[in-house]
């Protein structure tokens, strides 16, 4: 047995070269493939009585001690007569050149065979990879501790472990020009709305990109609306959470080489929604969502109100209260829309920043940051204590959002609205909010409306957007996302 690695030469004919009885000339068009790629290895097999055959695959993307016993060492005993004779049950065929290399890629191993006009593609995928985890986006008190990983197969199983039924099923998509990224499509056969699933398979289908990095690209792609701030789409990286949204009717899009999952159709109320809220008794979770609520509020609108009643409204505020304000901000040379300014985007910096610096320093980098600039910055007289104290709740507020994606898009509203309200007091504030009202309506999910449940109204789902009702109350599945909700209107903004 030999190890030969790029000793080859460049291969005469391209990727959709059929192999052929000869496998010396197979062996040189393969070679020829995969010229200059150091982690390339081809091993010749003599087989005594028998044809000589070869083995390649790339170096770190297979399980080689299952290779050796389960391949080459049956190869070496015996006389080789067909795939048949080997041990490992998950082979195909292959006829082209380009369908070797395809599967080489994909990490298999290709058995090429004198005198055989095919090649035996062996699954024996593996190299290193990340463990099952608990996910540290989506840490609970209460619940299952596994999370996704970059393995889609991984991945896959965690679902199949959770949903035992044949109805569930995963639809495979290969997207991307260069990379060939392996997308899954996840859905509940009898839940899940048809007309939906068709829809969704046909945006998979029509993405044209040369590469995929991550379930984000695939978002992006496929959502009804790219020009909202507003997500279109829920991620996860929890296979229970996965599951959940399934038995309502949503489907799953799992990307190889990323832990996010992506699940649709979506509403404003799912973002609001934590894994944890389904794990606790109902008061609990009822009082930690109330409290979510309350605080997406204050993230979005507190900094405009303050400066709407400082800039024009100051009969609001009651007398003790105003003077306090007006001596704390007599020294500040700044109206209020630049030291609000100043002050939050100060906060989204030093947020920012202790997001890319290692976990070890970057939480005391961020607090030990804030506490520093913002005793600093009232002392300087550049903005007053009430200002810092806005600028702070605002913030905290904002953490207490459960999806990130919907907790950004709040923190970028909250300027607009902070514009709005320096120029025309608490109406401009009234002006902004019928717009993202009116934007929130408007907005659809797969043909889902956002706002669905309470716009428009389903009177059976209000148990689970405001509160969430007690198990034994909630017998029925969501109408919205099931093939009964009536006709879904498919218009993306980007192809009208």
């Amino acid at each position: 047995m030999t190890d030969h690695r790029n000793s080859g030469v460049d291969a005469k004919e391209g990727m959709q070269a059929p192999l052929v009885r000869d496998l010396a000339r197979n062996i040189d068009n393969v070679r020829g493939i995969f010229n200059k790629c150091t982690d390339f290895v081809l091993r010749m097999i003599p087989s005594a009585g028998g044809y000589e055959a070869a083995v390649v695959y790339l170096d770190g993307l297979i399980k080689t001690e299952e290779l050796q016993d389960h391949t080459l060492q049956p190869l070496l005993s015996r006389h080789l007569n067909s795939e048949a004779e080997l041990e490992n049950s998950q082979i195909s065929t292959a006829s082209t050149v380009g369908e070797v290399a395809d599967a080489v890629l994909n990490g298999e191993a290709a058995l090429l065979i004198g005198n055989q006009p095919y090649a035996v593609i062996i699954n024996v995928r593996g190299g290193s990879r990340r463990a099952v985890e608990e996910p540290p986006t989506e840490t609970t008190i209460r619940g299952p501790r596994e999370g996704f990983t970059e393995n889609l197969q991984t991945n896959t199983a965690l679902i199949r472990f959770r949903l035992k039924t044949t109805k569930l099923k995963m639809v495979s998509f290969t997207i991307g020009e260069e990379t060939k990224t392996t997308v899954i499509l996840a859905y509940h056969d009898k839940l899940a709305d048809p007309e939906v699933i068709q829809e969704v398979t046909r945006r998979l289908k029509s993405i044209k990109i040369d590469g995929v990095m991550e379930s984000g690209y695939i978002e992006e792609l496929i959502e009804d609306n790219p020009y909202s701030p507003y997500p279109q789409l829920h991620y996860t990286e929890r296979p229970d959470t996965a599951v959940a949204h399934m038995l309502e009717g949503k489907f799953c899009i799992l990307v190889d080489n990323t832990p996010v999952v992506l699940v649709g159709p979506t509403t404003f109320w799912l973002l609001m929604q934590a894994s944890e809220d389904y794990y606790e008794r109902f008061y609990i979770s009822n009082l930690l969502r109330w409290l979510r609520y309350v605080f997406m509020f204050i993230a979005l609108y507190l900094p405009s109100i303050y400066i709407a009643v400082l800039t024009y409204h100051h009969d609001m505020l009651p007398t003790n209260l105003l003077y306090s304000v007006a001596s704390a901000r007599e020294a500040i040379p700044f109206p209020a829309l630049v030291e609000a300014l100043i002050m939050e985007v100060s906060f989204e910096a030093l947020r920012e920043a202790g997001i890319r610096l290692p976990k070890t320093i970057g939480q005391a980098v961020g607090i030990l940051g804030a506490l520093v600039i913002g005793q600093a910055a009232v002392q300087a007289g550049i903005v007053s204590a009430p200002m810092v104290i806005i600028v702070a709740l605002t913030g905290i507020a904002s953490f207490t959002i459960p999806r990130f994606n919907l907790a950004i898009t709040v923190r970028m509203l909250r300027f607009p609205l902070m514009i709005a309200a320096s120029v025309l007091g608490v109406f401009g504030v009234m002006i902004g909010t019928y717009i993202i009202a009116s934007h929130l309506c408007q907005l659809r999910s797969f043909g889902v409306p956002y706002m669905s449940g309470y716009a428009p109204l389903r009177r059976k789902e209000l148990k689970d957007i405001f509160v969430r009702a007690p198990w034994r109350k909630m017998k029925t599945k969501p109408l919205t996302y099931s093939g009964t909700a009536g006709g879904r209107r498919f218009r993306r903004q980007d192809e009208t």
